[in-house]
């Protein structure tokens, strides 16, 4: 009976151990220095690529003073896309002071993820929509082929000529979307406003339902799908909410440790250690103290 006390014990230790573990924020990765136009630490660009897509984005600024930057990691390790594509834009300084025309493209290989980062001086031409109409048009059909080059390529042409004001974006098919795509994206909306819905009634019920039913008639495709995915969510984040401060209530009259809130969120964090690898030729290359406010657009492949 001892012997199955302490067997017992033991496994505890070892359970509330690795609960401590995998509750400890991680560090995050370093900003890696800006040592040219195009950083790849993923090692995907051929040089003849590099100093071709260096070589153009040199010929812009010259012409333009915009300063944009292509930043190429293995993978976000954790990190959100939104916040290390700002960080990395805002470290870098790209752009010049009171003009703010930088502009960063970041990926991330093994996520599979794409952010275009825009800073505020470019965020009337190279807008929100804009942006995504690159990463949907440009970038992401020849990724999903296996070509990152050739994407990498289209996508940077496409900001260019977007900035010059000499941009086509590509003929779409008539006629709607495929089912399986609008399913999908209906499908991702209502995921993103039951999320944030539930974030934000804990704070208030009734206020999180209704974000997180606006959030997703915004974010889904088209007007009958945006209505569906509002209304899903709306009723999802009420019902689960309603379920949650029932729970919580019925644990704290029983006598268990438990504060009544059943929805939390975690920040993802990173890995430890730096983000490593070579960082491609230099072309002594230097932000100019552009600054960046959140424009820009994601996606993935």
């Amino acid at each position: 009976m001892r012997e199955m006390r302490s067997v017992g014990a033991a496994v505890l230790m070892v359970s509330l151990l690795l609960a401590l573990a995998a509750a400890r924020p991680v560090e995050a990765l370093e900003v890696p220095p800006l040592t040219g136009r195009i950083v790849d630490l993923a090692h995907v660009l051929p040089p003849a690529v590099h100093e071709r897509l260096s070589a153009d984005l040199r010929a812009h600024e010259e012409k333009t003073t915009n300063q944009v930057a292509v930043l190429i990691i293995p993978s976000l390790e954790g990190e959100p896309l939104f916040d290390l594509s700002h960080r990395v834009a805002t470290s870098w300084r790209l752009g010049s002071k009171g003009t703010d025309n930088g502009v960063l493209l970041l990926i991330a290989i093994k996520d599979r993820k794409i952010r275009l980062e825009v800073g505020y001086g470019l965020e009337g031409v190279l807008t929100d929509a804009r942006s995504a109409q690159i990463i949907r048009n440009e970038i992401v059909p020849k990724f999903r082929a296996g070509d990152i080059p050739a994407g990498v390529t289209a996508g940077i042409q496409a900001v260019l000529k977007t900035i010059e004001g000499t941009y086509r974006a590509p003929e779409r098919p008539a006629g709607s979307p495929t089912s399986g795509e609008t399913f999908g994206n209906t499908a991702f909306a209502v995921i993103l406003g039951v999320v944030i819905g539930l974030v934000l009634s804990r704070a208030h019920r009734v206020l999180g339902a209704v974000a997180g039913g606006g959030l997703s008639f915004l974010a889904a495709p088209w007007v009958i799908p945006a209505v569906i995915a509002g209304g899903v969510s709306l009723t999802l984040v009420s019902l689960l909410s309603a379920f949650g401060q029932g729970l919580g209530s019925g644990r704290r009259r029983n006598g268990n440790a438990f504060d009544g809130t059943w929805f939390s969120t975690q920040h993802g964090g990173w890995g430890s250690g730096g983000i490593g690898g070579s960082f491609g030729g230099s072309d002594s290359f230097s932000g100019g103290g552009g600054s960046f406010g959140g424009g820009g657009a994601g996606g993935d492949w």
